[in-house]
């Protein structure tokens, strides 16, 4: 299972950014989503989720601000993020909980669910 992110960067307070996550090696339409962040010297939080039956779920430091989707024929996951302050300045980590696997070949295999991780993007809100 790889998960890739992207769509990070330096923004001013008060502006907005969007970051995707491209996910493959899963049946992604199955899996919830969800978007980590985790500042300097504090421990990882979840932002966001999104089941996958839609269902979606947001911090409350996030909600009115933040909107989570997934797009299953693309098999992507994005966070618009609106009326950023400082305080959302993180790296932001794409994630899915998942028992399920598919390789290159079309093999599936299946083991105890568990995390899977993007590498992270990074988001700056200047004051």
């Amino acid at each position: 299972v790889q998960l890739q992110a992207f769509g990070g960067g330096l923004v001013q307070a008060g502006g907005s950014l969007r970051l995707s996550c491209a996910v493959s090696g899963t049946f992604f339409s199955r899996v919830p989503m969800a978007w980590y962040r985790q500042s300097p010297g504090k421990q990882r939080e979840l932002v966001a989720n999104i089941a996958d039956n839609g269902r979606t779920n947001y911090a409350d430091s996030v909600k009115g601000r933040f909107t989570i989707s997934r797009d299953n024929a693309e098999n992507t996951v994005s966070l618009q993020m609106n009326s950023l302050k400082p305080e959302d300045t993180a790296v932001y980590y794409c994630n899915t909980n998942t028992g399920w696997e598919v390789d290159s070949h079309g093999v599936i295999s299946t083991f105890p669910s568990r995390d899977f991780w993007g590498r992270g993007t990074l988001v700056t809100v200047s004051s």
